[in-house]
């Protein structure tokens, strides 16, 4: 895979883009920011249709008039209210194309804005050659311990990845596992986590550096140091 897929109408993309963004501390929810003059949540959406999805959802916070808002800015985009948990949204995301369900679907986090083109690309050819359940991962290249209440142990970093969005899934994959979460209770903030419950195996693509979460004040400002011309180029593209 060399560069982004043919838009399809049978690959959507849904971006939960409902978060408060506490942590950020902007006083507005964290998707609404802008890098680059551009919300996060049109970057990421951006991605994905460059990428190779025909439909995309944004799911926007339920409170206030973020539907309104995004749905003026974004008239190709169907706009949503999310719920109260990631995991809330992302099931509205999924309902409301179940009338017409396409055959792949990829959620993404606005807050990895910066996710290139290019790893939507192979995450969408992963499912459509027959993964069912497929997550960009990047090495973990700090050095990692896991903490047992006053005893830690050194993890091998060489057996571990850090997983990034967008994951991607055949459809009907992705609405079992949400529906069963329902039914069971289950709770994560990880769409491939639902499907492993459900006993699916994961296959996993390479992410990209560029697809960092942008959780605070500073990858904000990283983020927008790397939407700045560098060179009479731009790292992000328009």
């Amino acid at each position: 895979m060399t560069g982004p897929t043919r838009r399809d109408g049978k690959v959507a993309g849904i971006v939960v883009a409902a978060g408060a963004g506490q942590r950020m501390g902007a006083g507005r929810p964290k998707a609404m920011l802008e890098i680059g003059g551009r919300p996060l949540y049109r970057l990421a959406a951006d991605a994905l249709t460059q990428g190779g999805c025909g439909r995309v959802v944004i799911v926007v916070p339920p409170d206030g008039d973020w539907v309104a808002q995004v749905s003026a800015a974004e008239p190709s985009a169907i706009v949503v209210p999310g719920g109260a948990t990631r995991q809330e949204s992302v099931f509205c995301g999924l309902q409301v194309l179940h009338d017409d369900p396409p055959g792949v679907v990829l959620v993404h986090d606005a807050a990895r804005a910066l996710a290139p083109p290019v790893v939507v690309s192979r995450v969408v050819e992963s499912v459509i050659a027959g993964h069912r359940v497929v997550t960009p991962v990047v090495p973990v290249v700090d050095t990692i311990r896991q903490v047992r209440g006053d005893d830690s142990a050194l993890l091998d970093r060489a057996e571990l990845r850090a997983v990034q969005t967008p994951q991607g899934f055949a459809f009907e994959t992705l609405w079992q596992a949400h529906q069963a979460a329902v039914a069971s209770g289950a709770v994560s903030t990880d769409d491939v986590s639902l499907c492993e419950l459900l006993g699916q195996r994961v296959w996993l693509v390479d992410g990209d550096q560029m697809a960092f979460k942008i959780t605070t004040s500073v990858d904000l400002a990283v983020a927008e140091m790397l939407a700045k011309p560098v060179e009479g180029c731009r790292i992000i593209p328009r």
